[in-house]
């Protein structure tokens, strides 16, 4: 699996802070290289691995930990749930990134709340959400062709076929891709889709399986929107609401744990 590096934002106040986000990350296969930075309250970190597995084994160190930049070049995000996307259940969250690399795209997330087992994953044409993802139009598909798996190539796949997502006993799915046809400027704007069931990779016997995978209903969907790359976010503030991020970073949380309890949560300013 091809690496990237990733900017965190991480609550150091000192030099023993330091030690133990290094030791946090030590024995963890996958890193290739850390650089720790007090003065800037930096954490970079060069891997093939999911961003949400080294945040978290950041936050292990007991230091606040957020994700500000993603590869060197171009990226994206796709937030499914809360107030920047839609989900049928309300209990469907996550966050998608995608990041720029001369091998192709990078397409790494987490999202909560699935079934157990295997769903599609798709962008989809458009960006409009304003009737939940009925209004996202179909699989992005620019060269006309019949619906696939990432692994075809591009005469038999849309670029938008993404494959599936395996979500685990607690619903949670937390994956790293790399799709060697996606190109970051063609889909911002568009959405980003999870659907009910697996997608069956155009190889059934039924019409859907060479239009959508035969993959069923769309539970979640969100916007995909330009984001930062390693040092092009030097956000300190929330502009919605005036939070610092430590701040917003734990309003976040507690509304996505409200949001699992049928009471709703919003997280248009997270960045984590």
């Amino acid at each position: 699996m091809i690496s990237a590096k990733i900017e965190f934002a991480v609550n150091m106040t000192c030099q023993k802070c330091v030690e133990a986000v290094e030791k946090s990350l030590a024995d963890v296969k996958g890193i290739e290289n850390i650089d720790i930075s007090l003065e800037k309250g930096n954490v970079i970190v060069q891997t093939n691995l999911p961003y949400s597995i080294i945040q978290e084994k950041i936050e292990q160190s007991g230091r606040k930990a957020i994700l500000k930049g993603y590869g060197n070049s171009l990226s994206a995000v796709a937030m499914l749930g809360g107030n920047s996307g839609y989900s049928v259940s309300n209990k469907i969250m996550g966050v998608i990134r995608f990041a720029q690399i001369p091998d192709g795209c990078i397409i790494d997330g987490t999202v909560d709340g699935l079934k157990p087992g295997e769903h599609g994953i798709h962008i989809h044409e458009c960006g409009d959400i304003s009737n939940g993802c009925d209004s996202i139009g179909e699989h992005f598909n620019p060269n006309n062709t019949v619906h696939g798996g990432p692994e075809d190539d591009v005469h038999k796949r849309h670029i938008g076929d993404l494959g599936n997502i395996t979500a685990n006993e607690v619903g949670r799915a937390t994956f790293r891709k790399l799709d060697t046809l996606i190109k970051i400027p063609d889909i911002i704007g568009r959405s980003l889709v999870i659907t009910e069931n697996p997608d069956d990779l155009g190889k059934g016997s039924v019409p859907d399986s060479k239009i959508n995978g035969n993959s069923g209903n769309r539970l979640a969907c969100g916007v995909i929107a330009r984001s930062s790359g390693l040092f092009q976010n030097a956000k300190k503030i929330c502009a919605c609401d005036g939070l610092t991020l430590w701040d917003e970073r734990d309003k976040a949380r507690l509304e996505k744990q409200e949001s699992s309890n049928n009471i709703g949560a919003s997280n248009a300013c997270t960045v984590s």
